[in-house]
């Protein structure tokens, strides 16, 4: 069974991400699924979570993406059947030094498809934007999650990164699909919690 590549996205910061893809390694590992998580975010929380601390622990996906670095060379094993290459703050820089890079997309997805070792998830800690990061998570991966909060402005951004999420699917990665939405700080108890449920079954439907 070929291994499922999961991106884990959304553009605004502070919705869940990185907490929702920890845990889901975390738990699939524990389940006996080999997972490897990528941490693509410069801000480097999921490498913190899981016990790494950036630039203390040996190169990281900045040397990935703009030295094209074996991710073997890369990922530790931070529990059983749980894995994870580490980012770090110099990631940021890979914004700008891959401007001019060939293909510069497709890096990420390159290099997974030459990884030789196997693993059953694959889980992608994306930044809080849309840039070459993301964009090279959404070429690499074959589905979106997406992490949502339950408060005003939760559909707010939605639309725009659905858009983003097609035009990759149409012109590089025609296997991406949303696997779905995951509501984070979700109060079931109040008004406000069931009208952004409401909203979006509207959204979706």
């Amino acid at each position: 069974m070929p291994v499922r590549r999961i991106a884990v996205l959304n553009q605004k910061g502070g919705v869940g991400k990185t907490t929702t893809t920890v845990n889901l390694a975390a738990a699939l590992a524990a389940e006996g699924h080999r997972t490897l998580l990528l941490d693509l975010d410069p801000q480097a929380h999921a490498t913190l979570h899981l016990g790494l601390l950036p630039g203390r622990s040996g190169p990281s996906m900045y040397e990935v993406l703009t030295q094209n670095l074996p991710l073997e060379k890369v990922r530790k094993e931070v529990a059983p059947n749980l894995f994870v290459c580490g980012s770090h703050i110099d990631l940021a820089a890979a914004e700008v030094e891959l401007i001019g890079a060939v293909g510069r997309e497709v890096i990420l997805r390159d290099l997974l498809d030459a990884e030789a070792d196997s693993f059953d998830y694959l889980l992608m800690d994306c930044p809080p934007s849309l840039g070459i990061l993301t964009i090279n998570a959404l070429c690499a991966a074959r589905e979106v999650l997406i992490p949502l909060q339950a408060h005003f402005l939760a559909l707010h951004g939605l639309s725009k990164l659905l858009e983003t999420i097609n035009l990759v699917a149409r012109r590089v990665n025609r296997d991406l699909k949303v696997l779905g939405v995951v509501l984070c700080l979700y109060d079931s108890g109040t008004r406000l919690g069931a009208e952004v449920v409401e909203d979006l079954e509207k959204f979706f439907n």
